[in-house]
């Protein structure tokens, strides 16, 4: 049993004891220390005894106050200081620290108090620390558990001379961490209202098994809702487990990238946000690939502060990468305007790159359209749909459309032939602008 479990007023409890023993007592102490916190736990009166009236039977008696000879007590009352020098031994000798006598109970009670001042301080400090936090909250089997707890030096949690005392702001997750037992390969997503149950969780083999099969669906074209719901609940079948390592690592970045292909960019940050704290924590994974992604995302939202500090914290073989290469390309060719650029690391970009573009690229599109119709009196359809990386022309007259912007000279020939007139094009781009793109909105970022 953690002593995190105890009540408030046993902690003070047992602080107190171990102040009042000594060396003489300290090992028949213990063990009545340890027999009463058992019977205690046992009868499940933890919480309902009155500790402070609880006295130890054993070595933790009054004892009766030590005697002097009466050749001490002469020896020390016949020695008058008689000039300054002898006052100065006498401060100095006072000062020097005296040898602790076990037999003086005024000093037992005062190294009680102290302990349990001490210890006040310090529990003080934890709840400070804690917050709202519930340190109190009764283990699984916990009775077994204290009947077979070790009171080895290695586990003794009764403070021995020699015993490392457990910390008390510091939470024992073990105690709340569960194995499931369900064989289930597929389990829809549930937000979880109670404490998880065992039976509910799958084990780390079946989750294993359950990734296989999902990957192999999403081959085969299955429905997106679905895999996300199926990921969502592995997600969280690891997370009550506390599995942290190479395999959480690959349930996250699949995730991510299937979030990415089908345009889901809350699932995305959540799991970029995870992954962020897998990375920092050493376990490996495609760290490159999503550093570049990272960057795409801020570039996206234009936090430029957050993005000077993240690429500032850039270690030389990820700026070497080439995904994060083309990352940084992608951002000197915006804070430079180099339009021209910018669409061709567009159609080039690694990986899942090209779907983060995607969600900035129009606006990007806009304010190159703005600069060009500025220095053009007219252009062709045919330059717009090839310098602004379009995949056809449809498509870049639809756009031009949608934006408020189609001011064709020739509106009735095909769309390989059709002129934009650039003025009045101008001015119209400037709102959409404004209305459209002067604000970013991301979806689940963090």
């Amino acid at each position: 049993m953690s002593s995190d479990s105890w009540p408030p007023q046993l902690k003070d409890w047992v602080a107190k004891c171990l102040g009042q023993m000594t060396d003489t007592n300290r090992t028949e102490a213990q063990a009545e220390l340890r027999q009463v916190i058992a019977d205690a736990f046992a009868a499940h009166t933890l919480w309902t005894t009155d500790w402070d009236g609880v006295q130890l039977k054993r070595c933790l008696l009054p004892r009766p106050p030590p005697t002097f000879s009466n050749h001490l007590k002469r020896k020390t009352n016949d020695a008058p200081i008689s000039n300054k020098k002898a006052k100065k031994n006498a401060q100095k000798n006072a000062s020097t620290p005296q040898t602790f006598d076990p037999n003086d109970q005024a000093a037992l009670n005062r190294r009680a108090q102290r302990f349990q001042r001490e210890h006040e301080i310090e529990r003080t400090k934890s709840i400070r620390n804690s917050g709202s936090q519930n340190l109190h909250k009764t283990n699984y089997n916990t009775t077994q558990r204290f009947k077979n707890m070790s009171l080895s030096r290695s586990g003794s949690p009764f403070g021995a001379a020699d015993d490392p005392e457990a910390d008390p702001n510091v939470i024992d997750w073990d105690r709340d961490t569960i194995v499931g037992t369900s064989q289930q390969v597929f389990k829809d997503y549930l937000r979880l209202t109670t404490e998880p149950k065992p039976e509910q969780i799958r084990p780390y083999a079946i989750l294993q098994q359950t990734l296989l099969e999902l990957k192999k669906r999403w081959r085969e074209k299955c429905n997106y809702n679905w895999i996300c719901s199926q990921f969502k609940s592995l997600r969280q079948d690891l997370t009550v487990q506390r599995i942290k390592n190479d395999f959480t690592v690959q349930v996250y970045e699949i995730h991510a990238r299937m979030a990415l292909e089908s345009g889901d960019m809350v699932e995305y940050n959540q799991c970029q946000a995870t992954l962020k704290t897998l990375y920092e924590l050493g376990i490996q994974g495609k760290v490159e690939e999503f550093t570049a992604y990272r960057i795409l995302m801020l570039l996206h939202g234009r936090n430029r502060s957050e993005l000077n500090i993240f690429v500032g914290q850039l270690t030389p073989r990820q700026k070497a990468d080439p995904a994060v290469r083309h990352a940084l390309a992608v951002q000197r060719a915006l804070s430079m305007g180099n339009y021209h650029l910018l669409f061709d690391l567009y159609l080039t970009a690694p990986n899942m790159g090209a779907y983060i573009m995607d969600h900035f690229i129009d606006r990007e599109r806009i304010k190159a359209l703005m600069v060009i119709t500025k220095a053009y009196r007219t252009i062709p359809l045919a330059f717009i749909h090839n310098v602004l990386a379009f995949d056809t022309l449809d498509a870049a007259r639809v756009f031009l459309v949608d934006h408020s912007a189609a001011f064709f000279t020739n509106p009735n020939d095909p769309d390989n032939q059709k002129t934009l007139d650039c003025k009045p094009a101008t001015s119209q781009l400037a709102q959409v602008f404004e209305d459209k793109y002067r604000k970013v909105l991301i979806k689940g970022a963090i």
